[in-house]
C-alpha cells in the first residue's frame, strides 16, 4: 500500500544528490549520445546485458556514435533485455525511457520519434534545467576523479565537486602533475605531504567532499604504516613509476588515506570511500570490499567525517553496525537503488530501526549523463516510498512520521554534515578572483 501524504511528500523533497560522475556541460553538447538508445544504455546496464549472455561486440555497438542503424543495434540485444528489464539497471533504464522519452515500448520506431527530445536537451542551460527544476534536485555532488574543484560555469552554486584522493589512497605519486598543481617537486615523504597540503590549501575551500574509489584497485583494508616504511615504498615507486611494486603502493597507500583524512578534518570535507559492489563485469575480488577493513582508520580519525558509499552490498548489516557504532560514520544509498532496490528499501528500514536517523544519506545517482541522473532520482523517490510505507502499514511508523524521515534521508542529514554554505562561499570568492 502506498499512502499518498507520503508519496507527494516524497515527490516534491529537493533532494541533495551525494554522488555523481556527471560529465560537465561541454561534454553533454559536444560528446554526449548521438541517439536515443545510445543514451538510455550510457550507464550501468551494460553490465546486466553481459551477465544475461549478450554479445559485448553488440552492447558496444549499441552506444556507437557513428552506427545509425538503429533497428539492427536494437535488434541484437532484444533477446538479452527481456532477461533484464526487471533488474534495478533495467528498471532505471525503463523510467528514463518514460520520463524523458515518452517511450512507453522498446522499440526503433519510438526511438526514433523521441530523438527530438534528445536534441533540445543537448542545448546550453538544459541539462540545469532538466537536474535542478525536472529531478528537483537541491544541487549535485560529483566526483570527476581530480583534485581540482573549479566553479561550474554552468551552475556554480548546483554542481558542486569532490577532491579526488584516489591515486593517493592507490599510491600513486603523478610527479609532474603534483610539480604543476603545486609547485613542489616530491623527492622523498616530507616533499610529499607539503604537496598533498598544498593540494588541500589550493582546492579544498571549493571542494564540497573528498573522495576515493579505491576499492577497484586494491583491498579496503587499511593498516597503519610507519614514516620509515612509507618513505622505503615511496623511493621504490619513484625509481620504478613504469611497473611500480604491489606491496609498496599498497604501504604508500595506507600512509597517505592516513594523511588524507587528517587533511579531511583540518579543511572541515566529509570523506567519501567506496564500499562494497563493483561496477562492470569480471573484476569484483569480493573479500576486499567489505566496509569493515576501515575500522582501524575509523577509529584513528575520530574527528574526520567518513561517508561509507554504496550501502556497502551486499555486506550492508556490516556497514549499519558500522554507523551505529562510530559516531563518524555516515551510510550512503548512491547507487544502491539501482542495484537492487529491494535491497536499498530493506536498507533503509533495517537501519532506522538500527542506527541514529541522521547517519543515512538517501541518494546519489552514481552517473555521467544528466538524463541518467533524473532518471536514478525518480527511482530513489519510488523505492523509498514502498520502503517507508511499508514501516507504515507494519505500525512502526505514522505517515507523519515516515514523512520526516523522508526529509532527513533526503535532504536534512546531508545538509548536516556537507558544509554547503561554506563551499558556495568559497566558489563565489573564487569567481570574484580567479
Amino acid at each position: 500500500m502506498i499512502y499518498r501524504d507520503l508519496n507527494d511528500h516524497i515527490r516534491q523533497i529537493a533532494i541533495v544528490d551525494s554522488h555523481e560522475h556527471l560529465m560537465k556541460e561541454p561534454q553533454w553538447l559536444d560528446e554526449g549520445p548521438a541517439d536515443v538508445l545510445a543514451d538510455l544504455i550510457s550507464n550501468y546496464v551494460p553490465a546486466d546485458f553481459i551477465s544475461a549472455g549478450a554479445d559485448p561486440q553488440a552492447i558496444e555497438r549499441l552506444t556507437r556514435k557513428d552506427d545509425p542503424d538503429i533497428e539492427g543495434r536494437w535488434a541484437a540485444v532484444a533477446t538479452a533485455w527481456e532477461k533484464i528489464r526487471f533488474t534495478g539497471y533495467g528498471e532505471a533504464v525503463q523510467t528514463l525511457a518514460n520520463a524523458v522519452y515518452d517511450i512507453n515500448e522498446f522499440c526503433p520506431e519510438q526511438f526514433r520519434a523521441a530523438q527530438p527530445k534528445l536534441e533540445a536537451l543537448r542545448q546550453p542551460g538544459q541539462r540545469l534545467q532538466l537536474l535542478r527544476d525536472q529531478a528537483k534536485l537541491d544541487h549535485i555532488q560529483t566526483d570527476d576523479f581530480v583534485c581540482a574543484c573549479l566553479p561550474d560555469g554552468s551552475g556554480p552554486d548546483f554542481f558542486l565537486y569532490d577532491l579526488s584522493w584516489r591515486p593517493f589512497a592507490c599510491g600513486e605519486v603523478d610527479v609532474a602533475y603534483l610539480a604543476q598543481e603545486t609547485g613542489v617537486t616530491v623527492k622523498n615523504l616530507v616533499t610529499l605531504k607539503q604537496a598533498m597540503e598544498a593540494l588541500f590549501e589550493k582546492h579544498a575551500g571549493c571542494a564540497i567532499a573528498m573522495k576515493s574509489q579505491h576499492a577497484y584497485t586494491r583491498t579496503l583494508r587499511w593498516i597503519e604504516r610507519d614514516d620509515g616504511d612509507a618513505q622505503r615504498s615511496l623511493q621504490v615507486l619513484l625509481k620504478n613509476p613504469d611497473d611500480p611494486d604491489d606491496a609498496a603502493s599498497l604501504c604508500l597507500g595506507d600512509w597517505c588515506m592516513d594523511q588524507g583524512c587528517s587533511l579531511a578534518a583540518k579543511y572541515n570535507l566529509p570523506f567519501k570511500i567506496h564500499t562494497g559492489y563493483l561496477a562492470g563485469n569480471y573484476r569484483m575480488p569480493i573479500d576486499r570490499i567489505y566496509s569493515g577493513h576501515l575500522c582501524p582508520l575509523l577509529t584513528k580519525h575520530p574527528d574526520t567525517r567518513f561517508v561509507l558509499m554504496h550501502i556497502a552490498y551486499p555486506y550492508s548489516d556490516e556497514l549499519i553496525a558500522l554507523a551505529k557504532h562510530y559516531p563518524n560514520v555516515w551510510a550512503d544509498l548512491c547507487w544502491a537503488w539501482s542495484i537492487n532496490p529491494h535491497a536499498g528499501a530493506e536498507f533503509v528500514r533495517r537501519f532506522i530501526h538500527a542506527a541514529p536517523l541522521n547517519k543515512l544519506f538517501g541518494f546519489g545517482g552514481d552517473t555521467q549523463w544528466p538524463t541518467s541522473a533524473l532518471a536514478y532520482s525518480l527511482q530513489a523517490r519510488k523505492w523509498l516510498t514502498k520502503a517507508l510505507s511499508a514501516e507504515v502499514a507494519d505500525g512502526e511508523l505514522t505517515e507523519a512520521e515516515a514523512m520526516e524521515v523522508a526529509t532527513c534521508l533526503l535532504r536534512e542529514n546531508q545538509l548536516a554534515c556537507f558544509d554547503l554554505p561554506g563551499t558556495r562561499q568559497a566558489i563565489s570568492a573564487k569567481q570574484k578572483n580567479p
